[in-house]
């Protein structure tokens, strides 16, 4: 009587870590990761960055979406408190879950001070070594140009 009781609870222990293992691989395996690079001045790769942030999130809704952009360069003065035009988007984008990212070095290059940066933005140490530790982890990159 104790026996087949103890091949009932293993038996169901087992099949409970199987399905559980299932469900987590499921969902990793869902989640899309991009990181968008902008090295570009104001103009149209502005506008087209929130256009492709907009598409991504909605054709990975389901599946789970992580983006950050990384700006640099150029790219670097959109996150500038003095970038008035972008702010609002901005801000609807980092209330999503997108990072915004700006490179430490261009900042430096630039003499831009974290005060200058919008509240929201965050920083890298590199703009370049970012895109590449994301791509070395599986992430995509996503070049906005012209």
């Amino acid at each position: 009587m104790i026996i087949p009781m103890k091949r009932t609870i293993v038996t169901s222990l087992a099949l409970v870590l199987v399905l559980v293992f299932a469900a987590i691989s499921q969902t990793a395996s869902h989640e899309h990761q991009v990181v968008i690079q902008m090295n570009s001045p104001a103009g149209d790769s502005w506008n087209q960055l929130y256009a492709n942030i907009e598409n991504i999130q909605k054709v990975f809704a389901n599946d789970g979406i992580q983006i950050e952009v990384v700006f640099y360069g150029k790219g670097l003065s959109m996150l500038l408190k003095t970038n008035a035009q972008y702010e609002e988007r901005m801000k609807k984008a980092a209330a999503t879950g997108v990072v915004l990212a700006a490179c430490q070095n261009s900042m430096r290059i630039q003499k831009v001070k974290t005060e200058d940066l919008m509240p929201f933005a965050a920083q890298v140490d590199s703009g370049v070594a970012e895109l590449i530790r994301k791509q070395e982890a599986g992430w995509s990159i996503v070049k906005v140009s012209e």
